[in-house]
């Protein structure tokens, strides 16, 4: 569920909609802020999700109807074109490029959002916090590059690590936005708290019911 949710662009669509440097002390254009904030993140997870699940349908009505196992990356390319027709293996790679592209700046953004909050500051690429966390997010990345033979076996890590990682950042904003420290009066309800709970739970048991099937063999 790592990749479906993406739990960085949590931290990044919240951070564009805050740097916009708001009058905060106004409480109308505080709750305008947090519905704007609201509908941005909600659209941007909803396509996130409808193209998530595109993939997996394709992949189910191309490779498993066939009864074809697909252990490499470039193998995926090369089965679609006489499944899909000749045009499948580049559109296949066009998307792969598109998306790697698309992975490297919103997660390069989220890093150095997060980094630069840290020390209660926005994003601004111009500035040593900001890049530094660009710099934290990219360094790892650009160096299991190096120690992966696999392009798929990395793909499958990769969100792995994504999964293990998702029940940290749904914990603490469920922390932080039910705390009234932090969100004041707009902090989560009571009826929100137990909702939000009990989404987090059901995610994070997906989570690990993976993780130990893959584990277990």
């Amino acid at each position: 569920l790592g990749a479906i949710v993406m739990p960085h662009n949590l931290f990044l669509h919240s951070e564009i909609i805050q740097s916009k440097q708001y009058n905060l002390a106004d409480e109308s254009v505080v709750i305008r802020q947090l519905k704007y904030e609201f509908w941005d993140t909600s659209i941007s997870m909803l396509v996130g999700w409808a193209i998530n699940s595109a993939m997996v349908l394709v992949a189910a009505a191309t490779f498993f109807q066939h009864h074809i196992q697909v252990a490499e990356l470039e193998q995926a390319g090369q089965l679609l074109s006489p499944l899909l027709g000749n045009s499948a293996s580049f559109v296949f790679a066009l998307a792969l490029l598109f998306a790697g592209i698309s992975a490297l700046v919103t997660a390069g953004m989220a890093g150095g959002s997060i980094f630069a909050g840290i020390f209660g500051e926005p994003y601004n690429i111009h500035d040593l916090h900001t890049q530094l966390g660009v710099l934290a997010t990219f360094i790892p990345a650009l160096m299991a590059i190096f120690f992966i033979n696999n392009p798929l076996q990395g793909l499958i890590y990769s969100q792995m690590l994504l999964s293990i990682q998702l029940p940290l950042t749904i914990f603490l904003q469920l922390y932080l936005t039910s705390s009234k420290r932090v969100m004041g009066k707009f902090a989560n309800s009571r009826l929100d708290r137990i909702m939000l709970w009990l989404i987090a739970i059901i995610v994070v048991s997906f989570n690990l019911l993976l993780l130990w099937s893959l584990v277990s063999g």
